[in-house]
């Protein structure tokens, strides 16, 4: 009569529970979650090794009867399990990494082996799980441990260690955690929006531990934003156009990042109407600047004239913020207001600016000099004091202008 170890109990199982106990005995295996031991579960690719002395598998039996008394089906065993004095072990690698899980022997232990949840993945030298990753690391006296390379999410869970002392069966488990790194899976596509519209951008990512979301404005006045899957934008105004930056971030790798585009539509506005002044038989300048999304059309117009380019000396060249008039040996007729007009599919707007006409002067005769006027300026004190006095003469033959600078040290 086999029994149970001091101190180790479980539940009384459940009909269910004695029908899987009664299903493994007779050799069925449970369905458990994809790992090492998967590809041994469902029995396909290799069955298990079979050797010629009747000791093994005497040991094999011994030590699968040996935990089905210990432990309720579906649980290997407790945390720590029940070596003298073990602790829960929890070994956390990085997906595609290699993990080791080590089982140390004592008490005389001659026999061991891994299962994962409730398949045997090895059994001493023998390996029953046909996943070509698993491998035992180390295998003597001391030391039985389990090999698992290029780890994946599947390979996550709780493994168990199980070796034949002089007495009974015991368990240790180890727990592995594979970590993932950030991945954007969805993220929301470009987007044009009308001023005053309401955005929401989505960011989607996986990753273990679960990555935390931020997003950011690329922008030089940008505010940040709270973290979350979700950014909401109320009455968007075309200072928040632009690019925005999803990060996922978990620590386990460099953050995931991802970009969204903003665009913005707004009417247009005419923010700069300037013009140069022109004498008679010269080229007069008239620029229009202005702001849209989408870029306005320019148009000008003299009175309710439109005009035209290459028509009666006007040349208009237009760009995407910008139209420029050129009028080429002005006339008087050339002379009045003209108008710039921006349009595009959300308004129009209008500014009117003249063309002035600059005279030539026509004397040859010099300004007289003014009388000399003085200005009088009482001091106090022993400061030494700095007096910079300007006058200015014009001669409007020459349109010279000329500038006398005197300086005044008082003590």
């Amino acid at each position: 009569m086999l029994r149970r170890p001091p101190g180790s109990s479980h539940a009384p199982r459940s009909g269910a529970d004695r029908g899987q106990h009664q299903g493994a005995a007779a050799g069925g295996r449970a369905r458990a979650p994809p790992g090492p031991g998967a590809a041994a579960r469902s029995g396909a690719g290799m069955a298990p090794p079979v050797r010629g002395a009747g000791g093994s598998q005497q040991w094999l039996a011994a030590v699968l009867l040996g935990l089905c008394c210990l432990l309720p089906p579906g649980r290997i065993a407790a945390p720590g399990g029940d070596f003298p004095g073990a602790a829960a072990d929890s070994l956390v690698v990085r997906k595609g990494d290699t993990a080791v899980l080590r089982c140390y022997l004592e008490d005389g232990a001659s026999k061991g082996a891994w299962l994962n949840r409730s398949s045997i993945i090895f059994a001493g030298s023998d390996k029953w799980s046909v996943d070509p990753r698993v491998s035992i690391a180390t295998a003597n006296r001391r030391e039985y441990s389990l090999q698992i390379q290029d780890v994946d999410v599947t390979d996550d869970g709780p493994y168990t260690c199980s070796v034949q002392t002089q007495h009974t069966p015991r368990t240790m488990q180890v727990h592995l955690t594979v970590q993932v790194s950030p991945k954007i899976f969805r993220i929301s596509s470009d987007i044009i929006v009308n001023e005053g519209s309401n955005v929401t951008l989505v960011c989607l990512a996986t990753g273990k531990p679960e990555p935390s979301i931020s997003w950011r404005h690329i922008s030089p006045s940008a505010k940040p934003f709270e973290s979350g899957q979700y950014l909401d934008i109320y009455g968007i105004t075309r200072d928040q156009a632009g690019e925005y930056e999803c990060s996922a971030e978990n620590d386990v790798s460099v953050p995931d990042v991802k970009k969204v585009k903003v665009t913005v539509n707004f009417a247009p506005t005419i923010q700069e109407l300037k013009s140069s002044g022109v004498m008679l038989g010269g080229n007069g300048l008239i620029r229009c600047e202005g702001a849209g999304v989408p870029a306005p059309v320019f148009e000008w117009y003299r009175g309710e004239r439109k005009l035209i380019n290459g028509q009666q000396g006007i040349t208009i060249k237009n760009y995407s913020t910008r139209s420029l008039l050129t009028v080429t040996n002005v006339t008087e007729e050339h002379f009045g207001n003209y108008t710039c007009v921006a349009a595009n599919k959300l308004g129009t707007t209008n500014a009117s600016l003249p063309l002035n006409q600059i005279i030539e002067p026509t004397t040859s005769s010099p300004v007289s000099s003014p009388a000399p006027s003085t200005a009088q300026y009482g001091i106090t004190g022993d400061a030494e004091v700095l007096f910079s006095c300007w006058y200015l003469v014009l001669t409007l033959s020459s349109l010279t202008s000329i500038f006398y600078l005197k300086n005044i040290i008082l003590h």
